[in-house]
């Protein structure tokens, strides 16, 4: 395919590209049209330039996983996607209402149009919640409304799908999300609980009813933990009109533990709608916030108690549903070990039937120096390599969610490898390993290194050595036999 930029004027598959309306650090919006498309389009395409954080990336490869499952009038439509040979990119309904960001000049606002808003906004979130999908970042900005009143969610770089491989807890150890927004429980790591997107919501409650964000802003991990133990300034001391009820059902979804939340976001959505059934608690009397005494105990509790409990488990691995992370050398020197694995993989796939493949590449990087993001070409190198990572397993043919692409950087690659494997449980390893050299000699390969300190088993494979026998008119085939360590 040729390689283009998204632009005005530009026709990608048919769509074409108009002005565009957003630039963002993680991504852009263009307008755009198509003669057979029943609704306004817009083409989304994330932000490529020097010095783009991965996670850029790897939040759109989330989104082209994620958008096309989900459907109703609180998402938009999904219509295509593709890649221009630079940019992948994704066509999607354009919704007609503005977010809720214009509003925030306007804070605060009347207590009867917040609980309003919270009302709908909830129902879309039960909505999403339904197809299995936690946001993971609510915001002003992410929220539109339709012309006939329903709240649409937009921006699933950062969700979980509970049936798809989750590439942002997978691959980054810090949490992804917006400051003031993010749930205790996410700050922690854990994305799988729908009551995460509830905490953001009474954040953004607690902010349009009296214009101050409950936690501030903070820019660091160390401000964001401050959530785990500090409460916030009751709204009924900032805004005296606020009735008890509403007090009650914000200071509800900011509690620290997830099971003191609602139990879904429909009956957070009733309790909005509902007042007079909403029970009141000591929460709805509150003037100040609690005592120094019971912040300081606190603070130096044991933070593992906010894990969200009622929050689904990972599933155990057993013989049949391994995770099977192959560790794959993209460079071309290594095409014939990366023709090995591949073989290795595919046989080995028929008596997994549930195995998951993650198949790994790590892009090296100086210990000192500032390595570049593009290539001669201008060309985002993790893209590049993402691209090549799913051309190199396009024969195993296998379901999107059975297998996961993923670009690690790192000065070590064995540390890479072995820090992914760590943090995601995996059950088997398959990497290739070169003929040896005296540089492999002095310090030791990474597949030795991934071998000897893996927690799991470990397949190592190497390419055979051509010798003159090879060259025969008819050579003797003679298959590449991998070595194991349990």
């Amino acid at each position: 395919m040729p390689q283009t930029m998204i632009r005005p004027g530009a026709i990608l598959d048919g769509y074409l590209v108009g002005e565009r309306i957003h630039r963002g650090g993680m991504a852009s919006l263009w307008a755009a049209s198509h003669p057979n498309a029943p609704f306004p389009l817009v083409v989304k395409a994330p932000t490529l330039s020097e010095g783009t954080d991965p996670a850029a990336i790897v939040g759109f490869e989330m989104e082209q996983m994620i958008l096309p499952r989900l459907a109703g009038l609180h998402v938009p439509a999904f219509v295509a996607q593709g890649f221009t040979g630079v940019q992948p990119y994704l066509v999607m309904e354009r919704i007609p209402g503005p977010s809720l960001l214009p509003l925030l000049p306007q804070l605060p606002r009347p207590w009867q149009e917040v609980a309003d808003l919270g009302a709908r906004i909830a129902l879309a979130l039960d909505d999403l919640h339904r197809q299995h999908v936690v946001h993971l970042d609510v915001k002003p900005s992410n929220l539109l409304a339709r012309p006939t009143g329903e709240m649409v969610l937009i921006d699933f770089g950062l969700s979980h799908h509970d049936e798809l491989p989750d590439l942002m807890g997978e691959e980054f150890r810090l949490p992804y999300g917006t400051a003031p927004y993010m749930a205790p429980e996410q700050v922690l790591g854990h994305r799988r609980d729908p009551r995460s997107d509830q905490f953001a919501l009474g954040v953004l409650l607690y902010f349009f009813l009296t214009g101050l964000r409950p936690f501030g802003d903070p820019q660091r991990l160390s401000g964001l933990k401050r959530r785990l133990w500090r409460d916030p300034v009751p709204p009924r001391r900032l805004r005296p009109d606020c009735p008890p009820w509403l007090q009650e059902v914000i200071l509800r979804c900011l509690e620290t533990h997830p099971a003191w939340r609602f139990p879904t976001a429909a009956h957070l959505a009733l309790a909005l709608r509902h007042p007079d059934q909403v029970k009141l608690t000591a929460r709805s009397e509150k003037r100040k916030q609690d005592p120094f005494t019971t912040v300081l105990r606190r603070r130096f509790a044991d933070h593992q108690l906010v894990v969200p409990k009622a929050a689904k488990a990972p599933a155990r691995h057993d013989g049949d549903a391994p995770i099977l992370a192959v560790a794959v050398d993209l460079s071309p020197e290594a095409a014939p070990i990366a023709e090995t694995l591949r073989t290795m993989v595919a046989r080995m796939l028929p008596t997994l039937p549930g195995a998951r493949v993650a198949c790994l590449n790590v892009l090296k990087q100086g210990r000192i120096t500032l390595d570049a993001t593009l290539d001669a070409e201008g060309r985002n190198i993790h893209l590049q390599r993402l691209v090549e990572l799913r051309h190199w397993a396009e024969s195993l043919d296998l379901d999107e969610g059975r297998i996961s692409f993923h670009v690690l950087q790192s000065p070590d690659p064995a540390s890479a490898i072995l820090q992914y494997v760590n943090a995601n449980r995996v059950d088997h390893i398959v990497i290739g390993a070169r003929a040896s050299s005296l540089r492999r000699a002095l310090l030791g390969s990474v597949s030795s290194q991934v071998a000897a300190q893996a927690p799991c088993t470990v397949t190592v494979a190497r390419s055979r050595r051509l010798r003159p026998a090879d060259f025969s008119p008819e050579p003797e085939e003679k298959p590449d036999v991998p070595w194991t360590v349990g």
